[in-house]
């Protein structure tokens, strides 16, 4: 049992099942580390040797274990592997704090040739839906299709805003449990024992007992401050250029009911990209395969019957 197991008396196959998800086996990732130009990376490997490799990319303040109920469904039928990108989950934090663009493209580069990987399915939420279509643009050739969730070059401001003002309130608090409650009170979407499960992989304890992030904070605007939480134009273009850059099977996928991601964009994005296509899941807010699993799964299983 693992150590979360012990501290909330949950487990994933229990969590799986408030959504009607049932497995004939239980099946348990491998934790793996990787050394990318010095740099320590955590992993989970869910297995399936010699099935078609699929990546797994986190929004970020997430981890690796925000896949499991995804990578449990599709773990038959792909190798599946879901990275703790830097500074997050169990993976090293950056001494420097750099977790520009260019460092997280060289640590899934990194990643990829280290796993070998070729004709592969690239997903990625948020954070890591950037960080996925920044590297399609550049090796759209390797990828047999690639899943853009909740996020583009342009996102809803408030929407940003209220995850920052979400992650400074909790920054540290004396329970699990106190974060379970914001949690639920910021997104009700979620069953509180989905939110429990992910949370425990989320936090980590204080000396002085209270619990905290796992994500490297460290930069972290303080709570009562305000920052500009808008992207340059530079930057913005910037990202379009990638989007005009792939050339491989792609799926943008939109929470129906998102604060970051308009239609507008979502559908500009399939327009520019040859063969881009768009869909909505409904009930579905940001974190899109955590809101609405079934439908979430359900969706990426149509694009994925359509690759060659």
């Amino acid at each position: 049992m693992t150590v979360q197991q012990n501290l909330l008396g949950f487990d994933l196959y229990e969590a799986a099942r408030v959504w009607g998800l049932e497995f004939e086996r239980k099946v348990e990732p491998k934790s793996r580390h990787v050394v990318i130009d010095g740099f320590r990376l955590h992993y989970l490997d869910w297995g399936s040797r010699g099935k078609q490799p699929m990546l797994l990319l986190h929004g970020g303040g997430q981890t690796a274990h925000t896949w499991d109920f995804f990578s449990l469904c599709l773990r038959n039928e792909y190798h599946v592997y879901a990275l703790d990108q830097r500074g997050h989950g169990d993976s090293e934090w950056s001494p420097t704090s750099d977790y520009s663009a260019e460092a997280h493209q060289r640590d899934i580069e990194g990643l990829t040739e280290h796993l070998k990987l070729d004709t592969f399915i690239l997903i990625g939420l948020s954070m890591g839906g950037s960080n996925a279509y920044a590297y399609a643009a550049k090796h759209w050739d390797k990828l047999a299709g690639l899943v853009i969730v909740d996020v583009g070059p342009e996102v809803i401001i408030q929407g940003r805003r209220n995850i920052r003002d979400f992650t400074v309130s909790t920054s540290q608090l004396d329970s699990m449990e106190k974060f379970v409650d914001r949690a639920a009170a910021f997104n009700p979407r979620r069953p509180r024992e989905m939110l429990r499960r992910s949370l425990s992989h989320n936090l980590r304890q204080l000396p002085n007992g209270n619990w905290t992030w796992k994500t490297d904070r460290r930069r972290q605007t303080e709570a009562g401050t305000e920052v500009d939480l808008r992207d340059s134009p530079e930057l913005i273009e910037k990202r379009w250029g990638y989007i005009k850059s792939i050339r491989c099977p792609t799926l943008i996928v939109r929470g129906a009911e998102s604060d970051i991601f308009t239609q507008e964009v979502a559908d500009r994005m399939a327009k520019i990209i040859p063969g881009g296509r768009t869909v909505n899941v409904s009930k579905a807010g940001h974190t899109v395969m955590g809101d609405n699993p079934p439908e979430f799964e359900a969706r990426v299983r149509e694009f994925l019957k359509t690759l060659p």
